[in-house]
């Protein structure tokens, strides 16, 4: 199988990864590729002394350039002008990971038409603004690019106080399909796939009975680490015949029903 390097035929293929400026799974995607030699432009709206700080810790540790980019993705122009920031900056964009994401637990009586809204505006709408603009830059290089949309593993299996919050997930796997077809007929080598981390990264405030519960929720019996997602966009990106996938990392959770099991869980 082909290094990123290989794959792009550049020592240091570019990767956009938004979301990645707060400690959460995003930022393990981006000092990930990093350590594989990719150059990173990273994304923040709130967390842009958090991304900052990090871009030099990933400069140092791994010798490539590191930007941040800045801006509230519920509004509609900041997608394309993030994509463009990177492109104008490195001359080239290979990979896109969207990993930007809101959720909180809510009531379904508590629900609002604009709540509901401004969950599909940050995580499916500005998605696809991100992947369209990506796609256009990737479509024009010789070797295309990748492009990971980071989903949920229980869009399938929703639980409690999240009915606004799923919806917008689930409309990632169908858009994830539907633009790997869209894309393919600008270059065949822009591919789309999609990532649905499991219990990987727990908030500090659940107990450590509830670890343990969560723990033996999954097959493997214990709880992930951001580390697995961002193995498994290297493995999507580096893969170029898999493309429209949508693929669980969630140690079998999905699939795995054991008596009595409801928790809700932050997946980064």
């Amino acid at each position: 199988m082909p290094t990123l390097s290989e794959l792009f035929d550049s020592p240091s293929p570019v990767a956009l990864v938004t979301g990645s400026g707060a400690p959460r799974v995003g930022r393990a995607i981006a000092t990930h590729l990093a350590s594989l030699g990719c150059h990173i432009a990273m994304h923040a709206n709130t967390s842009v002394d958090e991304a900052e700080a990090a871009a030099v810790t990933i400069r140092e540790q791994h010798q490539v350039e590191v930007i941040v980019t800045v801006g509230p993705l519920d509004d509609d122009e900041v997608p394309s002008r993030l994509v463009r920031q990177t492109h104008e900056h490195f001359g080239r964009l290979d990979i896109l990971v969207n990993s930007a994401a809101i959720w909180r637990p809510s009531k379904l009586q508590n629900i609002t038409a604009d709540e509901m809204r401004r969950y599909f505006d940050i995580n499916t709408i500005a998605s696809f603004l991100c992947a369209r603009a990506a796609a256009e830059i990737m479509a024009k290089q010789t070797r295309g690019g990748s492009i990971i949309n980071i989903g949920d593993w229980a869009t399938g299996r929703p639980y409690l106080d999240h009915a606004a919050y799923f919806p917008s997930k689930g409309a990632l796997e169908v858009m994830t399909r539907s633009l790997a077809v869209e894309f393919s007929q600008m270059n065949p080598l822009v591919r789309v796939n999609c990532v649905q981390p499991g219990p990987v990264l727990l908030d500090d405030s659940v107990s450590e009975t509830k670890r343990t519960k969560i723990a033996t929720s999954t097959l493997v019996g214990r709880v992930g680490t951001p580390h697995h997602v961002a193995h498994a966009v290297q493995f999507l990106c580096e893969n170029d015949f898999v493309t429209g996938v949508c693929l669980p990392v969630d140690g079998g959770r999905g699939i795995y029903a054991p008596d009595g099991m409801q928790v809700g869980l932050n997946t980064g």
